[in-house]
């Protein structure tokens, strides 16, 4: 027997007529490369950041290995990270030719343990890349303090967190951010990355390596490559980052929603520490080790889900063969119980009472959460 269509997806990219407009005019200018609009769309994110500076990219990936490079780490310098994590985190430290130290995560917000950083911490340790996953800021108190002790770098992976904030302050504020403008994530460019930093050295850095080391046309200062972001992005970016507050305001009534329609069932949410305004990326929820059956129960409803991420990067294969994978308790057990629900700006209540509905059957029929593990 097949499985139903899914009707209700885990996202839909918020794109209309605004943005084909916006692309079209950047196209019909003639102006296709890196140009004005790439410019525009760097000053327009610094200021919602609140830096001096945003480098745009080709994409949060790019952004990540350029910000390792240009501060410098080098092979055989390490930074630590967490396992729960998209691949991208790791791959951009081993590419840019530093190893990555994976800690465990928080049991209740599911980002980066300060005391499990502090104890990572060797001579060889160059900086902090803590994950704001989900949409969450992780805690950029006592990491920051770990940090300033250690005199680590700060680097944000920001990807999934793009309005965020803690204490008032914009992810990306706290470090060097990275930022993924990806056709899923809060607000796109299709594809796209950005970089925020005070440091006007990192700036003009970051700024020469991303066009093949030119700041003059074909004088290479430096050994750079492309990494540039096109005017025809950054046009569909503008658009997209003025509508970034509406955006995050949909997601977070979602979020409250979700909650109401699921208090009571056995399952466990991310925990929002106060201060913090989580733009809720994703939706994601425990459910326990039943998780895979009930991921199919909700699709045979026609409902879609994610699993982010259903093997932690600590014990992907590329990690596994370099012998820099770790047993991370509380990871681990995410890994196997956690999926993400719908979740987009143009959702509707009556669709997500449908999700809940199926939900609370699906927990029910193969039983809930026994978090924490």
């Amino acid at each position: 027997m097949s499985t139903p269509p899914i009707r209700i997806p885990i996202t839909r990219p918020a794109v209309g007529r605004e943005e084909a407009d916006a692309a079209a005019e950047a196209i019909m200018s003639g102006a296709l490369a890196q140009g004005p609009r790439v410019a525009e769309f760097e000053r327009r994110f610094a200021e919602l950041v609140g830096v001096k500076h945003a480098i745009a990219t080709a994409n949060g990936t790019l952004a990540e290995e350029a910000i390792i490079q240009g501060l410098g780490i080098k092979p055989g310098d390490e930074i630590i990270t967490v396992g729960h994590t998209f691949s991208a985190t790791a791959a951009s430290i081993l590419r840019a030719g530093a190893t990555p130290r994976f800690v465990d995560i928080d049991p209740v917000t599911w980002l980066m343990d300060p005391a499990a950083a502090a104890a990572a911490i060797t001579p060889r340790t160059k900086a902090l890349m803590p994950v704001h996953l989900f949409g969450l800021i992780a805690d950029m108190d006592a990491l920051g303090v770990l940090a300033a002790k250690h005199n680590l770098a700060m680097i944000e992976d920001a990807c999934q967190a793009v309005g965020a904030t803690q204490n008032g302050k914009q992810a990306g504020s706290f470090g060097v951010g990275a930022f993924s403008l990806y056709a899923t994530k809060n607000i796109t460019s299709g594809e796209g990355g950005m970089i925020t930093t005070n440091d006007d050295t990192l700036n003009e850095w970051l700024r020469t390596f991303r066009s093949q080391g030119m700041k003059v046309r074909y004088l290479h200062e430096m050994l750079g490559t492309n990494y540039r972001m096109t005017d025809i992005a950054a046009a569909i970016g503008i658009v997209q980052l003025g509508k970034l507050d509406q955006f995050t305001a949909a997601r977070v009534t979602t979020a409250a929603r979700y909650d109401a329609l699921l208090a009571g069932a056995p399952i466990v949410r991310q925990g929002t520490p106060p201060g913090n305004l989580h733009v809720y990326h994703q939706y994601t929820v425990h459910v326990g080790p039943a998780r895979d059956e009930i991921v199919k129960d909700l699709a045979n409803d026609g409902i879609g889900t994610g699993v982010y991420y259903p093997i932690p990067v600590s014990q992907q294969p590329y990690i596994k063969e370099r012998g820099l994978d770790v047993v991370l308790p509380v990871t681990d057990a995410l890994a196997k119980g956690c999926l993400s629900l719908p979740m987009f700006a143009a959702i509707t209540a009556a669709e997500q009472e449908e999700v809940a509905a199926s939900l609370r059957r699906a927990v029910e029929r193969h039983g809930g959460s026994a978090w924490p593990a």
